[in-house]
This record gives C-alpha cells, structure tokens and sequence, in this order.
C-alpha cells in the first residue's frame, strides 16, 4: 500500500494546508492501491511563492549550470527507472513490457533530449544594431494526465528547467504514484529549494487554483479537450500564456499502394498498445473500398492477438484507467453497433475469464461513416474504427472532417505520394510508414487538439519570452 500524503514544496516534504485524501484505485484488480493527500488553495499558494522565489536565482543561472543539474537528473532517472515502471503498473495498468520499456524509459529521454538541445542553443542573437534576447517566462504551472504519466511531466518539466523556467506540478490523481518518485529523483539530483514543487490534487480545485494564479506565468495542461477550454478560461483573466496538448482523432490513410500488412499491423499496434489510452492513436484508419474485406481479415487476426490480462504478468494488453473509462468505452461501442457499424471483433463487456478490473475487449468496427459517434468522439481505448474510400480526394476530406488535429498516419509503398498525401492532412504529427516517436521532432495538435508545441527547441519556445534591446551595438 502506498500512502503519498504530503507535498513537494521548496525542496521538502510538507504536509498539507487541510488534510484530505483521496484513495487510488488499482484498475486490474479494481482495489485501493494507496493514497494520496489532496491540495487546496493554500498550497498552491506555497507552491507559488517557493518557485518565484527560485525564479530570482534559477533564471540567472548559466547554461553550464543548468546542464549539470539536467545530466544529474538523467543519472537518478536511469537508477530508478524500474521502481517507476512498477508504480506505473499499479497506477494506470500498464503491463510490465510497456511500463518499463517505454513509459518510464521515455521521461528519461525527454531529459537527455533536452540536454542535447541545451547544449547548442543560444539565447541571444544580434541583429543589425539591436539585440534579441531569449529569457525564461517565469513561474510555469503543469497540468498532467495519467494516460502517460511520466512522460508527460518530463516533457514539461525539462525544458523549462533547462531555460531557467521554475515549475509548480499538478499530476493526475488518478495515477499519482510515479510522480511523486519522480520528484524524488529531482531532490536526490540537487534541484535547487522551490525550483521544482508538487501538489497532488483534483483538477478543477488545485488545476484551477494553477490555472488562475496571478503569480503563475503561464501554464500547460495535457489532457482532454473540455479540461483545456476550462484551464484557458481561468487563466484568462491574468494574461497568462496557455499552452494545450488536447484531444485527437487520427485519421490513418492506408493507400491502396500501400503494404497492407504492414500498415494495418502498425494501426492495431498503436491503437492497443496502451489500451487504446493514447491521444494520437491511429483510431480511424481509412481503406481503399476495394481492399476493406482484406484488410478487415489482417486487422481482426491482429486485434486478437492482443489479449488482456494481469498486468503485473507480462500480459500483451492491460485495463484501462478507471471504472468511468469503462462505462464510457463500453457506452460507444454500443452505439457504433447501434448506428450501424459492425463488429469485426471484440464488441461490449469485459474479456471472457476476467471478471474484475476494467478490461475492454480489442474492438474493431468496419463500415463506419463520418457522422457516426464512435467516429466523432475520442473513445480512448482499444478500439478501432475503418472507413471505406473510393478516391484518395475522399480519403483526405474524411481525415480531415474533424474537430481534432493531433496526428495523422499516411501508408504507400511510394514516399514520394506519401508525402504527398501527409502534406494535405490537417494535423499537427503525421506518421508516414509507421514511423515511431521522435523527441527532435515537435509535437502538438491543430483545432481543438490545442496549441503550442512539446519537443525538440520547439518546446524551449514555449517557456521564453522575447526581449528586443535597440541600439545595443550603435552604428559606426
């Protein structure tokens, strides 16, 4: 059992303003796993002031400085990366495959990414007799979902280090375990007191108090798209920059030149691999008309292979997050074969043989038009809606007719009319062949999937601000 109740605040442990606490749940055995103590006003308020106190020192700090603390962070994160990987299991489910090779290994990349961009970037630059200076915004607040825990805190968190920004971290309660040993990694690695400060809490009070504070520079939530809107809407009133990584709906184009195999293979991995819980899941993906029979056999061969099971026993797939996930999966799958989708495989209820925990089964629909719910909504979790085209102008229109732009997936034997295809979706991370993540590479969403952007030397521009000196170098 894991009791977390107290907050990271100016480089201690704290208790909080007002007792509460909340109970996690395990999602594989549906059992309280722990808890956690949640925050008020009155921490973040603590939390606040400790990093724009920091602010005055960390923002001055030279590059060589920061780098130091950057690579120290790396060795601790590398030491601990099985502990998260188990705190990640119990938290939100996740198998120990994926747990520990990719859910906690990536928060440690985001920071060695970070290093390597720190390292050639300059912060100054003239420009005929005037100099453009790149200085940290401020204090910045971090909203996180629990879908990727680790590696979205790390994907805020390092770069804004690495500027000389001073954060003040909300992580998801739902899934609160990995955060706090992350912010053991931070002290152990000698982060600087009120550089780096954490307070668990439920969204709509502590998110809010973020959100909201005057003190608070800007702020960056990941999470759905209605959380984003509220988060906005309460920042609003002190100016602050927001920053969104929101919802999606990725449209996967399979061209009819296309390894069918390969394509719809990479499609079903990358809707199940983490239970469907991934904002830029290929969840639509879009088949020549002529090929949908073929490539609903590949894709229902595929879908089973992932079967769900025991996560803490190296199963392929595990639940989803929470009973509310659940109920809601379960509520549009019934719905797509309600408005006339069929079911290639899976469909409603749990799993045979797995009565407790929330399992879903791998689900596939065929035959899904546009201005159906489960092609509209983002169902999050396994399940994967195909679409018929007849011509690739129709293909395009369909990945395009959305209120979300995250990603896009693009498959053809062809790069050149890979490509070519990419460049006509409205989305803001397009995948060509099943290419993997790449940290170099920004990442961020068109629409209603936000603004802003995470990754690479774009990230640092999200926690600069500009200052133009006139007349710095006088003319001759």
């Amino acid at each position: 059992m894991r009791d977390y109740m107290q907050f990271y605040i100016n480089g201690e442990w704290v208790d909080p303003a007002t007792p509460r606490s909340l109970d996690v749940i395990d999602p594989a055995t549906e059992e309280v796993a722990g808890h956690i103590s949640l925050g008020s006003d009155a921490d973040i308020d603590n939390a606040v002031n400790a990093a724009a106190n920091a602010f005055k020192t960390w923002s001055v700090t030279s590059k060589e400085e920061r780098l130091a603390i950057l690579n120290r962070i790396v060795e601790e994160f590398e030491k601990r990366v099985p502990e998260l990987g188990e705190a990640i299991t119990e938290e939100m489910g996740a198998p120990k495959w994926l747990a520990d090779g990719t859910q906690a290994a990536i928060g440690v990349n985001h920071f060695k990414t970070a290093v390597s961009v720190l390292e050639k970037f300059e912060f100054e630059e003239d420009r005929g007799t005037s100099r453009i200076a790149r200085e940290p915004i401020g204090v910045c607040g971090f909203i996180t979902p629990w879908n990727w825990p680790i590696h979205q805190i790390c994907a805020k968190v390092a770069p804004a280090l690495a500027v000389g920004c001073t954060v003040v971290l909300k992580p998801s309660e739902i899934a609160p375990f990995s955060a706090k040993i992350f912010a053991d990694i931070l002290e152990a690695a000698g982060v600087p007191a009120g550089v780096f400060n954490m307070v668990n809490g439920l969204g709509p009070e502590v998110g809010h108090a973020i959100a909201a504070h005057p003190m608070v520079d800007m702020v960056s939530i990941t999470g759905s798209t209605r959380a984003g809107i509220q988060v906005a809407e309460a920042a609003a009133k002190t100016v602050k920059r927001v920053h969104q990584e929101l919802g999606g709906k990725s449209p996967n184009i399979v061209l009819e030149d296309a390894d069918l195999e390969n394509a719809i293979k990479g499609g079903i991995a990358g809707i199940m691999m983490n239970s469907g819980q991934s904002c830029r899941a290929p969840t639509r993906m879009l088949v020549p008309n002529k090929l949908m029979d073929q490539a609903c056999e590949i894709a229902k061969e595929m879908a089973e292979t992932w079967t769900p099971g025991d996560p803490k026993q190296d199963s392929r797939m595990g639940p989803v997050i929470s009973e509310t996930q659940w109920n809601k999966i379960q509520g549009l799958i019934h719905s797509g074969i309600e408005q006339g989708a069929k079911v290639v495989t899976g469909g409603e209820g749990r799993p045979e043989g797995l009565d407790k925990g929330y399992y879903v089964k791998p689900t596939v629909f065929r035959d899904v038009k546009n201005d159906m719910e489960i092609a509209r909504e983002e169902i999050f979790g396994p399940v994967l809606s195909i679409f018929g085209y007849d011509s690739e102008e129709e293909a395009i229109e369909i990945a395009n007719d959305t209120e979300y732009g995250l990603g896009g997936y693009v498959h053809s034997k062809d790069i050149d009319h890979a490509r070519a295809i990419a460049s006509k979706i409205r989305a803001g991370y397009i995948s060509i062949n099943n290419a993997g993540l790449d940290l170099n590479a920004p990442f961020g969403g068109y629409k209603h999937s936000g603004n802003g952007r995470e990754f690479s030397d774009q990230a640092f521009g999200e926690f600069l601000e500009y200052k133009s000196l006139l007349g710095y170098t006088p003319a001759a």
